[in-house]
């Protein structure tokens, strides 16, 4: 199992900006020279920053984090760092600034049916799903559909889809990359104590052998479920919002499912009222 580097990267520094910065630009494997060309700056400057000889301007601060790829959330923590306000704010999903936003989302995933699609924040927390999706839950303790119904969790559960995951090493495997790259970008301890519980959670003991080949070619790795006696296969793919200026916006992924054959688009349309 990769170790993950702890989450203490997102606090505030009492010591100013300069390790937050200095550690995001390590993670990142950016020398001092390079962010400064591409942040337009020089290295001395990246370097008075970080030992704390000089205070960036807000826009400096802004431009770093950029270059950097910092998440939004984390900018505000390096603007508290060096002194100014955050300049993300991260409004409730229920407030109606978000009006549009949540309306935009439900016509989405609900023009995506009888494809399964939902909507997820930075926890793996599920916010909005499609009528699609519904399939997947069958069986389902209770237990784990109560709110805040966690996908990651939900997926690899033993009671929870994972027995009925055909090719379950594989899609587990892919599903505890993706986390680690997160916790690699956010440094979310949260998120880091969530991939420990599900990283955790032992295979089903059915699941000992390797998955055959499938016959069907794809593009990408599929999910392969089985659904009443059928065996559905999904290709996944996530969508983000371009240049957030929002945390909560920002944090929100929209993951659809591809039918992945011919019997599971037949099947899925055979759904439809």
């Amino acid at each position: 199992m990769a170790i993950i580097p702890s989450g203490k990267i997102t606090s505030a520094s009492d010591q100013g900006i300069g390790p937050l910065l200095r550690a995001w630009r390590e993670q990142r494997r950016v020398t001092q020279l390079e962010l400064a060309l591409r942040a337009d700056s020089s290295a001395r400057h990246i370097s008075f920053v970080e030992t704390g000889r000089s205070r960036p301007s807000e826009e400096m601060v802004l431009r770093l984090a950029e270059h950097l790829d910092v998440p939004v959330r984390e900018r505000n923590a390096l603007l508290l760092a060096a002194g100014y306000a955050p300049r993300y704010p991260e409004t409730p999903m229920d407030d109606p600034a978000l009006d549009a936003v949540r309306e935009g989302i439900e016509r989405l995933i609900q023009g995506y049916e009888p494809y399964p699609a939902l909507v997820f924040d930075a926890e793996y927390h599920v916010v909005a799903a499609n009528r699609g999706i519904a399939m997947f839950l069958d069986g389902v303790p209770a237990a784990l559909l109560e709110p805040p119904l966690n996908t990651m969790r939900l997926t690899l559960h033993p009671q929870g889809l994972a027995p009925r995951i055909r090719n379950l090493r594989e899609w587990r495997g892919h599903l505890l990359d993706q986390m680690r790259r997160q916790i690699a970008l956010r440094r979310s301890e949260s998120l880091r104590k969530l991939y420990e519980e599900v990283a955790a959670y032992p295979l089903p003991e059915s699941d000992d052998s390797p998955e055959q080949a499938d016959p069907v070619p794809h593009f990408a790795l599929p999910m392969r479920i089985e659904h009443e006696g059928r065996t559905l296969s999904f290709i996944s793919s996530t969508s983000t919002f371009n240049t957030p200026m929002d945390v909560t916006v920002a944090e929100l992924a929209i993951e659809t499912f591809l039918p992945a054959d011919p019997s599971t688009v037949k099947y899925l349309h055979s759904l439809l009222p």
